[in-house]
């Protein structure tokens, strides 16, 4: 039988600063799907904090890059190469800007829509076809400038309701791997 092992990748900077940032949504989604495989991070050769087990009945490595978000690309690449796993078998979760906050979207492939994480793992793996899990950050208000809204912490209101966003991106990804793309989408868009 094929190894069937999926890569999902949670994108973020690391460091304590960054914790509570919009950027790092995808580590903390990361650090909710280690909880639900029981599994803690491991600091990897590859630059990266990994931690392994099944979810939805399926091996998984669920990862942290450990270079800044626009280097995420080379240490995923070496992840990905070292347990050899394709493309269509990789998952990565990230902050979108043009989703409102608690609103989740999967997708197969597509553009980085000027997101340098994307864009670097793009890059560094050679292909646009792998999957992306979409949490949304919503958009500044006013004049701030997206790249200072980003590196913000999250204000009191929306802590409130983070909690809620990281879960539904993790049953996203739970459900991208127990039913595919499109029964994924039908169960996760539905709900925000």
């Amino acid at each position: 039988m094929a190894d069937e092992r999926w890569l999902v990748a949670g994108l973020g900077n690391p460091g304590p600063g960054y914790g509570g940032n919009r950027h790092n949504v995808g580590f903390m989604v990361a650090d909710a799907l280690a909880g639900r495989i029981g599994s803690g991070f491991r600091r990897d050769r590859s630059r990266t904090q990994a931690a392994a087990g099944r979810l939805a009945g399926l091996p998984v490595i669920v990862a942290k890059p450990m270079s800044f978000m626009n280097l995420s690309g080379p240490p995923l690449a070496a992840l990905r190469g070292f347990y050899k796993i394709p493309p269509e078998r990789v998952a990565v979760v990230h902050d979108d800007l043009d989703l409102p906050l608690r609103a989740v979207r999967l997708k197969l492939g597509g553009g980085d829509g000027g997101h340098n994480g994307l864009r670097s793992v793009t890059r560094a793996i050679g292909t646009r076809d792998y999957y992306r899990v979409r949490v949304g950050i919503g958009r500044p208000a006013g004049r701030l400038d997206p790249a200072d809204f980003v590196l913000s912490n999250f204000g009191p209101a929306e802590r409130k309701e983070l909690p809620l966003a990281i879960e539904l991106a993790a049953d996203a990804v739970e459900a991208l791997l127990r039913s595919g793309l499109a029964a994924a989408q039908n169960q996760i868009h539905a709900l925000g």
